[in-house]
């Protein structure tokens, strides 16, 4: 007979349950739970056809690693917990010797998560990449920069005609445009400051900030989530962020639309591969036309934009803020809705000095 406890199984970050040789449930670990929506009590005991509609493959799955005291995998699955909606998995089924003829440990993986893990590869490598693209360009444009405005200060002083001196004002303003903009493309190169802080507060300046730039027509709303904990994070630089995602929001509804401004608290997520307790998921909504599918996949990239005038700046800026921090900024968006999630690791925000 099977035991009921299977001691460090409930610390894997992996979905695991136990099934006996009537494929019904002894155990199920804490990420199961979360994976399922389920708690261990109500999947004890019963059958996997009982607790999943779109069974039938997961049980032939198990049928085979059984009779061929092997471990089995199936890629593809989709099982449905009730009244959910359906989950998309791959589940390894491993015959248990020690546990009980016929009993079988089950492995399920969301194969969603498979593509997100991939997708934040993808995004750290384009953050580090975006980085050392910012620095190249801004030492490279900077000191042509300067001796073009010297260039037409010099130039100001000699002309004839003070008409003239128009023009080299023209020069002069825009050297010191791009010089301003040089300096923003340096800035993501300071080191974080770390402090204790509340994510209300920084979503409350960017509130107030907007509030003050932005037309009647923008309405904005929160939606926060009061149990969530402080972050331990380099404040600063985490308003910038959310800042410059939510701005592009309201840009992109053109003064008229919802901001909603919305957090909530994920336990047991998985960032860049690590496993965290809690994480802080921030989300960004605006009711704006949606981002243009050509640019999609590089949208983080430096000096992309789907604004007429955008320095396509703001989000590459954002993104390597949030890296920095050990976080991620997913997006999703249709005509309507668009949505950047924000996820931040939640530390210990009583550090031993």
């Amino acid at each position: 007979m099977l035991t009921a406890a299977f001691p460090g199984w409930d610390l894997l970050a992996t979905a695991v349950v136990v099934v006996d040789a009537e494929s019904r449930v002894v155990y199920a670990n804490p990420a199961a739970e979360n994976l399922f929506e389920i708690g261990a009590r109500q999947l004890k005991g019963h059958t996997l056809s009982e607790l999943f509609k779109g069974s039938e493959r997961l049980q032939s799955a198990m049928n085979y690693a059984r009779s061929n005291a092997c471990s089995y995998t199936e890629h593809d699955l989709e099982l449905t917990p009730g009244a959910r909606a359906p989950l998309h998995l791959s589940c390894c089924a491993t015959p248990l010797e020690d546990a009980g003829a016929q009993a079988l440990l089950l492995e399920f993986r969301p194969i969603d998560q498979r593509l997100r893990v991939d997708r934040e590869d993808q995004l750290l490598s384009q953050s580090l990449a975006n980085r050392e693209l910012i620095r190249n360009l801004a030492h490279e444009i900077k000191n042509p920069l300067g001796g073009i405005r010297g260039a037409a200060q010099l130039l100001q002083s000699e002309l004839p005609r003070p008409q003239l001196a128009e023009y080299t004002h023209v020069i002069i303003d825009e050297a010191d445009r791009l010089q301003s903009l040089m300096d923003r493309m340096l800035t993501p190169h300071r080191l974080p400051q770390p402090r204790v802080f509340s994510v209300h507060e920084a979503l409350e300046r960017v509130r107030s900030i907007l509030g003050a730039e932005t037309r009647q027509g923008v309405v904005i709303e929160r939606d926060y989530d009061v149990s969530l904990p402080p972050i331990v994070a380099d404040m600063e630089q985490i308003i910038q962020a959310l800042l410059n995602i939510a701005r592009n929001a309201v840009q992109a509804m053109q003064g008229r639309g919802t901001l909603t401004l919305r957090t909530r608290v994920v336990r047991q997520a998985i960032i860049a591969r690590r496993r965290h307790r809690h994480v802080a998921r921030i989300e960004i909504i605006d009711t704006g036309p949606g981002i243009p599918d050509e640019i999609r996949d590089k949208l983080f990239y430096p000096l992309v934009s789907g604004r007429d005038g955008g320095t396509g700046l703001g989000l590459s800026i954002a993104q390597t803020y949030i890296t920095q921090h050990g976080g991620t900024i997913e997006f999703e968006s249709r005509p309507g809705r668009t949505v950047f999630i924000v996820s931040l690791p939640i530390a210990d925000a009583n550090p031993r000095s």
